[in-house]
């Protein structure tokens, strides 16, 4: 499978593999964000998701940091409605 080289491209799949996590860690999140231990609780899925990201994107747009910014945008953003100790 070819590398993918266009920003647009990079940063839908960023935002595809955050979507995943989000969605079959519901419970994870949630708890992680109320107990402020999120990316302890997500560390492993979130490497793996971030390894899987970097095998399919070209390495100067792996270096643009789509990837974290979608985990911020969809794993913490998003769930502003959790209650928190951190808001």
């Amino acid at each position: 499978m070819p590398l993918i080289e266009t920003e647009d491209a990079a940063r839908r799949l960023a935002r595809a593999i955050a979507s995943d996590l989000s969605l079959y860690n519901e419970e994870k999140i949630t708890r992680g964000i109320q107990d402020d231990t999120l990316f302890d609780v997500l560390a492993e899925e979130i490497e793996e998701g971030r390894q899987l990201y970097k095998s399919r994107v070209a390495p100067d747009l792996y270096n643009k940091n789509f990837y974290g910014r979608a985990i911020v945008d969809i794993l913490v953003k998003s769930k502003r409605h959790i209650r928190s100790k951190v808001w």
